[in-house]
């Protein structure tokens, strides 16, 4: 499955539905990339300050990857929650 993730918000949404459909909790997730539940939660609700490399590091937990791609365009609706 592929996720749209164009905002720290959106990250943030794929990192915690991620998450939840491995039934874990912040802080098993926090264990596993060896951070603290602090952190995840932060990441989860959009922190615009996550470094790179930290949510690498939770996409790697989650067994996920980082892809770059050409912008799609989107929804009315996709535009308006950049802003």
């Amino acid at each position: 499955m592929t996720e749209l993730g164009r905002t720290p918000k959106q990250i943030g949404n794929v990192i915690r539905r991620a998450r939840k459909r491995r039934g874990w909790s912040q802080t098993q997730l926090g264990d596993k990339a060896g951070l603290r539940q602090e952190t995840i939660s932060l990441m989860e609700t959009g922190n615009p300050a996550a470094r790179i490399d930290t949510i690498l590091t939770v996409l790697a937990a989650l067994d996920l990857e980082f892809r770059i791609a050409p912008r799609t365009r989107g929804e009315s609706a996709d535009i308006e929650a950049l802003f």
